[in-house]
């Protein structure tokens, strides 16, 4: 059996940065998750010396380049779509991850450009519209659509997805290329 927990020394300004360093090496982040990371160490362990704010150890951060808001939104907003999850849920996670709007703006591209394969990965995992395996009645059809919504589709791609036969393959629009 293990011995009392003994009690880490308060942090101070190097031991601050070098925690931030450590977390920043071992996570991909916002510069508001490390600051209430860094905030929560300091809630923690205490503090000695001069005092230092948490947000401006992650902006110093940013500016070195280990903290990178847009490549963050964009590559979160790659992987949601890739699982199946619509533009309104990446939008919510990237807001509860502290991504300011104009970063996030950067990730619609991606959410946009990838939502009819969003939707059709999630109603393939769901078994919805044309990956059911028979036509569902009316109720069913109703919460497939409440599904495809609360994984953050729009309504129109959804109600289209949920109409659709078993086997129908989807209509992809045209792309426009310039």
């Amino acid at each position: 059996m293990p011995g009392p927990r003994r009690s880490l020394k308060p942090l101070d300004a190097a031991a601050l940065d070098r925690l931030a360093l450590r977390y920043v090496e071992r996570f991909a982040t916002t510069r508001a998750k490390l600051a209430a990371y860094l905030a929560r160490k300091i809630r923690e362990r205490g503090w000695a010396g001069a005092h230092v704010e948490p947000g401006e150890v992650a902006s110093r951060m940013a500016a070195l380049g280990y903290v990178d808001d847009r490549a963050f939104a964009e590559a979160r907003a790659r992987s949601m779509t890739r699982r199946g999850l619509g533009g309104r849920r990446v939008a919510a996670a990237l807001r509860v991850a502290g991504v300011a709007e104009e970063d996030a703006g950067a990730a619609a591209a991606v959410v946009e450009s990838g939502a009819l394969d969003a939707a059709l990965a999630f109603a393939r995992r769901r078994r919805i519209g044309p990956f059911a395996p028979s036509l569902p009645d009316r109720p069913t059809r109703e919460k497939h659509l409440a599904a495809m919504l609360r994984g953050g589709h729009d309504f129109a791609l959804a109600r289209r997805i949920v109409a659709m036969a078993p086997g129908e393959e989807p209509e992809r629009p045209e792309s426009t290329q310039s």
